[in-house]
């Protein structure tokens, strides 16, 4: 980024979400005291999503039924 003064961690863990059923919701949830939601993005069956932890975001939470692969394995949420 040229003349911004932004810094964003490009090394955070990566998680990689499949959506095995048309809206799937996917949600950051944000660092600091308090907890807050600060981004959601809704997926349809078959759509995959590559998600970042960043400085600013420290969680996310899955709505429907996907398949999800970490770095320590893959798991598959409910419906």
């Amino acid at each position: 980024m040229s003349g911004g003064t932004e810094s964003y961690n490009i090394e955070g863990d990566y998680i990689v979400v499949k959506a095995l059923q048309d809206g799937v919701t996917l949600i950051g949830l944000t660092r600091g005291k308090e907890t807050k939601f600060h981004h959601s993005e809704k997926l349809d069956k078959g759509e995959v999503m590559l998600v970042q932890f960043t400085e600013h975001t420290s969680a996310m939470k899955i709505r429907g039924k996907a398949q999800i692969w970490t770095k320590h394995g893959q798991l598959e949420s409910g419906a």
